[in-house]
């Protein structure tokens, strides 16, 4: 098993951890608006748009089919 110091060690340097992801996380909420880091960082239009397609037929596909159910 492992010995106390050891174990402070590794519970200090999470703790440590933890800190810069929050103060990392503060950090980009403060920084504006999301969409104004992505505007302009897609480069291949062609690329964005299949992809927005795939999204598209992903959703679509997802989505309960109507046809043979009858309402009443």
């Amino acid at each position: 098993m492992l010995d106390e110091a050891i174990l402070e060690r590794r519970l200090a340097t999470i703790e440590q951890e933890v800190a810069n992801l929050k103060r990392t996380s503060e950090t980009n909420s403060l920084s504006g608006n999301w969409l104004d880091k992505l505007i302009g960082s897609i480069s291949d239009k062609s690329a964005f748009q299949e992809a927005l397609e795939y999204g598209r037929e992903f959703r679509q596909a997802d989505k309960p089919n109507d046809e043979g159910c009858e309402q009443a």
